[in-house]
């Protein structure tokens, strides 16, 4: 019975040497090519994407962009200004028991985010710093008050999200500290 049991874990650990071998051979490069593979098709395609926003960018885009780094520092002043309003409308909606940070912060990342959409500087980070506080404004703010009721943000939440995935994917454009730092880089 003992040689039984002895044979039957020296095969286990036979086996489990193999398992750990084959895997480290084959399984762990064979994913780390495929991981690499994904990054650079996203890569290329980043890539891709910049480049054809460089190129075929009209100037009424920088309007825009600027109207839209405006309307967000407004927001952000707003905020400021009624300083109750933000903690408020966070405590309605029962979003966190610990949102004292959000309405500090939520303010602070407007003005400096509309201010570097403005003048177009780190475009894409700005932009990508406030997607999740509008998507937030959306689905968990002013959705619950709905799109017809008087005091409702809605559909300007929904304008000014569209706009800022519509600047991720496009960048800042030819009027912008972006492409004035690409050009000199270049250079």
């Amino acid at each position: 019975m003992y040689f039984l049991y002895k044979a039957a874990q020296t095969n286990h650990l036979y086996h489990t040497k193999n398992i750990a071998s084959l895997r480290n051979k084959y399984i762990v490069p064979l994913a780390c090519s495929f991981f690499l593979t994904i990054k650079n098709c996203v890569m290329n395609l980043l890539h891709q994407i910049d480049g054809w926003s460089v190129t075929h960018h009209p100037r009424w885009l920088v309007v825009l962009r600027a109207a839209l780094g405006i309307t967000l520092f407004i927001k952000g002043i707003s905020f400021i200004k009624n300083s109750t309003l933000l903690p408020q409308l966070l405590q309605q909606n029962n979003i966190s028991q610990n949102t004292a940070w959000l309405a500090d912060f939520i303010p602070w990342a407007h003005l400096f985010g509309g201010c570097l959409i403005i003048i177009g500087l780190f475009t894409r980070l700005a932009v990508l710093l406030q997607i999740p506080i509008l998507i937030g404004a959306v689905f968990f703010i002013n959705a619950r008050k709905g799109i017809f009721s008087g005091e409702s943000d809605l559909l300007f939440s929904v304008i000014i999200l569209l706009l800022l995935v519509f600047f991720l994917v496009e960048g800042s454009g030819s009027f912008s500290f972006d492409n004035y730092f690409r050009k000199t880089a270049k250079k």
